[in-house]
């Protein structure tokens, strides 16, 4: 079982040429509305992937936390949403004609996540044995939902984007911090990929999962020392690629109790997550990912057939 505390929203995306130069008005190709958020893209993707998933979120009591109620009823994951007094979190994406996106988000009812509320909780969280954090939720919650997995003996796996208003206090209490490429500079301040994770270990961070989107994975710490290239595919839109990665990798990890099969399963997840538009509608089912993994064993990944 994995437990996931995080964000939801609902995901406001616009498809453009380009990006929006500063000053510059541009009319957008396409406009869709789907449900996102770091938290519940970890959570539905978990989900997807085969595992048993208890979610902890906070849902606006808006048409938006209408809209989001009614999509985790669909996936299974409704059970540990607490509704509040408050807009629900929404974000508004500029994905272009390549893939590439930005994002901002409003975090609504997302603030309401609390500490008080994940020990209300503790009990049914805690059966999971690993937990899955971003950064989108109060930090404070992240903290001690990340103290609380580990004096109980689980796998904390730390997701921190956006990568701002972070304590390096947490990092003793998470197995596995995952940022991308600028969210390690900005943890870091160290444009040098290999200083900026030898950086985060000497911070006390026990081991660093870094994405680099198309240039594959570095893995690195007290599990081992792995690059995993990418899967090459043509991308329509990245926007979850890296929730999915890391709902892929606890999943992988916890079927396989292996960190390298576990990071091609999530590069494999994520590869076929961005052939498709949209956030938790790009992700793959298990069966996808495995027969993806099967069409292309021998590409670089000399355990593909020891996987599935």
């Amino acid at each position: 079982m994995i437990a996931v505390i995080g964000s939801n929203n609902v995901d406001l995306v616009l498809t453009v040429d380009h990006f929006t130069n500063p000053g510059e008005t541009q009319s957008c190709i396409s406009f869709e509305r789907f449900s996102g958020g770091k938290g519940a893209n970890q959570a539905i993707a978990c989900k997807k992937l085969g595992a048993t998933v208890r979610f902890l979120t906070c849902v606006g009591d808006d048409e938006n936390g209408q809209f989001i109620l009614q999509n985790f009823s669909e996936n299974g994951i409704a059970e540990f949403a607490v509704k509040v007094r408050s807009p629900n979190g929404f974000a508004m994406i500029e994905v272009t004609k390549t893939g590439e996106n930005r994002i901002i988000i409003y975090a609504g009812a997302n603030g309401f996540l609390t500490p008080e509320t994940v020990r209300e909780n503790a009990p049914d969280l805690l059966e999971a044995s690993v937990l899955l954090l971003q950064n989108e939720i109060p930090f404070q919650t992240s903290f001690e939902a990340a103290k609380l997995f580990k004096a109980n003996g689980k796998m904390v796996i730390f997701d921190p984007a956006p990568a701002h208003g972070i304590d390096s206090s947490i990092f003793k209490f998470v197995d596995i911090i995952t940022p991308n490429e600028s969210e390690l500079i900005a943890l870091t301040q160290i444009s040098s990929v290999r200083e900026a994770i030898d950086r985060l270990l000497k911070s006390g961070c026990k081991n660093v999962l870094l994405k680099m989107g198309e240039k594959g994975c570095i893995f690195k710490g007290e599990y081992g020392e792995f690059y995993v290239e990418s899967f090459k595919v043509n991308a329509v839109d990245t926007t979850a690629a890296g929730d999915i990665f890391n709902a892929a990798f606890a999943v992988g990890f916890c079927r396989f109790g292996d960190i390298y099969r576990a990071l091609v399963f999530a590069s494999a997840s994520a590869a076929i997550s961005v052939t498709r538009k949209g956030a938790q509608s790009s992700i793959p089912f298990y069966e996808e990912v495995a027969g993806f993994l099967n069409a292309r064993g021998g590409n670089n990944f000399t355990k593909t057939d020891e996987i599935l």
